[in-house]
C-alpha cells in the first residue's frame, strides 16, 4: 500500500506551480509571456531571442532567471515581481485538498522557485492559506534555484526539515533528483508518469493521492 510507504514521513515539502493547482490552469502562458516581456525590455532584443533565452537559461540553468543572473547580473527581485503580476481569476479553491493537506501529520512546506508573495497569492485562491508552516520562494535560497542541491540545502535548513523524515511533491521530476539523494520520499505529480530510479511515485491528481494516505 502506498500508505506503509510513508509512515516514517514527518515533513512535507510541496511545490506550487502545476503540484498545488492542476496544469490545466495555465498560469505559465500568463508567467512566460511576462517573463518574454521582461527579457526584451531589460536585454533590448527582440520578442523571438528573448523567448529562446527564456527556454535556453530554463534548461541549462533550472529558472530562467538564474541564467538571467549569470549572464546578464540581472536584479532578480523587480523580475519576480514583474513576472508573477498574473491573473489568478481562473483558480478554484479545492476543499478536499485542503482537508488533506491539513490532515498530514508533521510540520507543512511550500517551496517554489518562484517568489513567496506569489506563492502566498496562489494558495489564497486555492483555499489553502493558513495550512502550511512556511512558505519558501527562491529568494530565501540566496536566488539559487532547483533543481540545484545547494537551494534545497538552504531551504531545509531554514525550514527545519529533517530530509530522513521528509517528502517532496514536484512536478518537474529534474527537481526530485536533489530530495531523493537527500533521503526523501518523493512524489512526482505530472499528468504523464517519468521514469527514473529518482522518483518513488507517480500521480496524475495530488488529492487523491493524499487521500490514500490518510
Amino acid at each position: 500500500m502506498v500508505k506503509q510507504s510513508f509512515t516514517h514521513v514527518e515533513h512535507w515539502v510541496f511545490d506550487l506551480d502545476n503540484t498545488l493547482y492542476p496544469p490545466s490552469a495555465r498560469l505559465f502562458d500568463q508567467i512566460e509571456a511576462k517573463m518574454i516581456a521582461y527579457v526584451m525590455e531589460q536585454l533590448g532584443v527582440d520578442r523571438a531571442e528573448a523567448d529562446q533565452l527564456r527556454g535556453d537559461y530554463w534548461r541549462n540553468h533550472g529558472t530562467t532567471l538564474a541564467g538571467l543572473m549569470q549572464h546578464h547580473d540581472l536584479d532578480p527581485d523587480p523580475f519576480l515581481v514583474a513576472v508573477h503580476d498574473i491573473s489568478l481569476d481562473h483558480l478554484d479553491p479545492d476543499p478536499a485538498l485542503a482537508d488533506h493537506i491539513s490532515a498530514l501529520p508533521g510540520r507543512k512546506i511550500v517551496y517554489t522557485n518562484g517568489s513567496a508573495p506569489y506563492a502566498e497569492r496562489v494558495l489564497a485562491a486555492r483555499g489553502l492559506t493558513g495550512l502550511f508552516d512556511g512558505i519558501y520562494g527562491v529568494e530565501h535560497a540566496a536566488y539559487r534555484p532547483k533543481p540545484e542541491r545547494s537551494a534545497f540545502e538552504r531551504v531545509f535548513a531554514l525550514a527545519g526539515v529533517d530530509t530522513t523524515r521528509a517528502a517532496m511533491f514536484e512536478d518537474d521530476p529534474r527537481n526530485l533528483s536533489a530530495p531523493h539523494a537527500m533521503g526523501m520520499r518523493t512524489v512526482h505529480v505530472a499528468p504523464e508518469a517519468y521514469v527514473g530510479d529518482h522518483i518513488h511515485h507517480h500521480t496524475v491528481d495530488l488529492t487523491d493521492f493524499l487521500a490514500q494516505l490518510r
